[in-house]
């Protein structure tokens, strides 16, 4: 029997443990490795090559929405589920238009995580009944929605840095987490706060917050 392998990607670890725990029940399914936050995540879906991975959606150092975009453009093959508390909107189509192949719920049954892992796996999409009504109902507004949306105001890049800045992190720190001198983060820094019309680090933690950039 060929085993899907599988990453695991969440912030809290007694999460993650459950997780494992429950999908060991599984003969066809088997967890490759574990992730606390979407950088690491990325680091080791390129080394290991998974065939799903199974992503939180607000993580810390970089969220599940970007994690999931950077997976999409080095490793197309590998399948994204998302298994989230957010059920809304904003959430789940942002996830969805960064390339995630499914969507569930954190209080979905443990056979639906795997039923959902198989069917991505098999190059099918998974949707939670509760998921589902959500994109459909809101399939015309989330247009209008997306185009205001900071995953289409701001490149990828800014939006790296304004959830490092939203978490604390210096312009020094930044460059070292990112690769890149202090200048370019300084010119980044100019470019959010000249598209979102925001000059102070409050405001712009309540934006990154407000559009899921990051947790609380």
């Amino acid at each position: 029997m060929k085993k899907i392998n599988v990453i695991l990607s969440d912030d809290h670890n007694i999460i993650r443990e459950g997780l494992a725990s429950v999908l060991q029940k599984h003969p066809d399914i088997k967890v490759i490795a574990q992730a606390g936050d979407g950088r690491v995540t990325v680091q080791l879906t390129k080394e290991l090559m998974p065939d799903v991975v199974v992503m939180d959606v607000t993580m810390p150092g970089l969220n599940g929405i970007e994690a999931t975009r950077q997976i999409m453009s080095a490793c197309s093959n590998v399948k994204v589920i998302a298994l989230s508390i957010h059920s809304s909107k904003q959430f789940v189509m942002e996830m969805l238009r960064a390339g995630a192949s499914g969507y569930l719920l954190k209080d979905c049954a443990s056979d639906d995580l795997a039923y959902a892992i198989r069917s991505v796996a098999n190059g099918q999409n998974y949707l939670s009944p509760q998921i589902a009504r959500t994109v459909i109902k809101n399939y015309i507004d989330d247009i209008e929605t997306i185009k205001n949306s900071v995953f289409s105001i701001l490149t990828h890049r800014e939006r790296e840095v304004l959830q490092l800045l939203s978490e604390g992190k210096s312009t020094k720190q930044i460059a070292s987490i990112l690769s890149l001198s202090i200048k370019t983060i300084e010119t980044h820094r100019q470019h959010i706060t000249k598209k979102l019309n925001i000059n102070n680090i409050a405001e712009l933690t309540k934006y990154a917050i407000r559009e899921g950039l990051t947790p609380l």
